[in-house]
Order: C-alpha cells, then sequence, then structure tokens
C-alpha cells in the first residue's frame, strides 16, 4: 500500500463526516415546523491513468480495459428533499399549513428583501400585522395583513381569503387574500436558517399566485407542517456512515503498518 492509499481513505474519512454532518442536522430538526431534510451526494474523484483503454497490443489488437487508480471521493452536493411533512392540529387560528407546493412571503426587516418559509406559525404584532411567531425578529408576512383592534376571530381559507368577525357584527369580513411563491428549481434556494430561504440565480425568481390555483397548493388553518424527516431512516444512514467511516479509518491503520514494514526492511 502506497502513501497515496492513505490520502485517498482519509478523502473518504472527510466526506462521510461531511454527511455525518447532515445526519445530525436532520435528527436535530425531527421537530422544527416544516423543515426538510438534506441528502449528502458523493462523487468519486480523479483517476491516475497508468494504461489506457483501447491501446493496441502487440497483435494490433485493442485492448478492452485499462488500469486507473481512483484518488478517493468528496460530497458532491447537498439536495433538500422538500416532501410534504405530516400536520399537526394545533388550534391556533394564526397556525397555517401549506398543503403542496408554495412557501410564504415575509420581509426581513434588517434588509427590507422578501424571504421565504414554510412554517407558518404566525403571530399579531402590536399594530396588528400579521408576523412570523419569532421571538428575536418581526417578520411581516406578504402581501401585508392588519388585523382590526377588535377582531374576535379570524377565518383563513384554503385558498387563502383572510375574513375576521368584529365585535358587534356577527358577520365575516373579508380582509384580503394570501399570496404563496414557487419556485422552478427550490433545489436552488439559499437555507438562511431561522425556516427561512433566499431566491438565487440557481431558484430563478418566484412566481406568485393564489392557494389552490394551478402550480400552488392550499391552506390548512389550525395546522402546522411537521418536520419530514424520518428518524428511523436517518439513524439506519447513520449507522451505515458510522460503519463505512471505520473500513476508511482500517484501511489508514493498515497502510501505515505496512509502510512501517516497509521501512523496518529497508534499513535493515
Amino acid at each position: 500500500m502506497s502513501i497515496q492509499a492513505l490520502y485517498t481513505a482519509a478523502t473518504g474519512m472527510e466526506s462521510l463526516q461531511q454527511k455525518l454532518d447532515v445526519i445530525a442536522n436532520n435528527l436535530a430538526n425531527v421537530n422544527t415546523t416544516a423543515f426538510k431534510q438534506d441528502r449528502a451526494n458523493f462523487e468519486d474523484l480523479f483517476y491516475r491513468n497508468e494504461v489506457l483503454p483501447g491501446l493496441q497490443d502487440s497483435a494490433g489488437q485493442l485492448t478492452p480495459t485499462g488500469i486507473a487508480f481512483g484518488t478517493g471521493s468528496r460530497v458532491e452536493s447537498t439536495q433538500t428533499d422538500y416532501a410534504q411533512g405530516t400536520f399537526q392540529q394545533t388550534g391556533n387560528q394564526l397556525d397555517v399549513a401549506i398543503q403542496g407546493n408554495g412557501f410564504f412571503q415575509v420581509i426581513d426587516p434588517v434588509s427590507g428583501s422578501t424571504v421565504f418559509t414554510r412554517a407558518g406559525n404566525f403571530s399579531i404584532n402590536a399594530n396588528g400585522q400579521i408576523v412570523v411567531g419569532s421571538a428575536s425578529v418581526g417578520r411581516l408576512l406578504e402581501p401585508q395583513v392588519t388585523i382590526p383592534q377588535d377582531t374576535t376571530a379570524i377565518s383563513i381559507s384554503p385558498q387563502g381569503q383572510v375574513s375576521v368577525q368584529q365585535a358587534n357584527n356577527p358577520q365575516m369580513q373579508v380582509l384580503t387574500t394570501l399570496q404563496l411563491a414557487r419556485f422552478i428549481n427550490p433545489q436552488g434556494l439559499l437555507k438562511l436558517g431561522d425556516n427561512l430561504y433566499q431566491q438565487t440565480d440557481a431558484s430563478g425568481n418566484p412566481t406568485q399566485g393564489q392557494p389552490g390555483t394551478t402550480g400552488f397548493g392550499t391552506l390548512q388553518q389550525n395546522f402546522l407542517e411537521s418536520s419530514n424527516v424520518q428518524p428511523v431512516q436517518q439513524l439506519i444512514d447513520l449507522i451505515t456512515t458510522q460503519r463505512s467511516f471505520e473500513l476508511n479509518s482500517q484501511a489508514i491503520n493498515a497502510g501505515d503498518q505496512i509502510l512501517q514494514q516497509i521501512a523496518n526492511l529497508r534499513r535493515q
């Protein structure tokens, strides 16, 4: 075993460590509202070609194979699984889940830009505006919705129509209609943390539309979308990744012992 073999096994350990990081993040967010699990994809590194396939032998025949030695692996990408999470009934009239495709649009107060989320745990601020239910940042829902001070009940239809019932008025009054955004390539969205995504050149520009129309999901009031992480599958991946990591570690230990033995023989 050559020194190159040690580096090759080391690349395997490094890429597997990165996969462990992905699995650990998935498991850490098993209870995060509307969290979407990630998957690490691997690719092999370049090859050291000693003999190219298709060379002519002494009889003029083309050889069917060559001799090539790989130099390891690396993480090619991490992809997000946007599969629907299960719904959790909360009974909170400002909890809204998206059934199907789409993201809520919220305004980041620091940058003033629009960011996107699947988490519909909303609250009302001191000005009566609907905001993301965060204890650190007050992000306004876009388009903005202001709830009257004398509101006694709020209704959000599957098609996004927001209606309120006010004191001394039994009739529901329509305020506005919520809008969702979708992307041609949601895999290209930049994850910001806080359940937020940001558009990039890879994701393309958002397309806005009313819930329930073509290409957009519907809304479910009084529900929240749970994380789509499957703990059992993640634990299986964790075990297999750990075993693969140990195999690469053993390859390094074996290679180191062989190199030491070769060095001892040369000193004799």
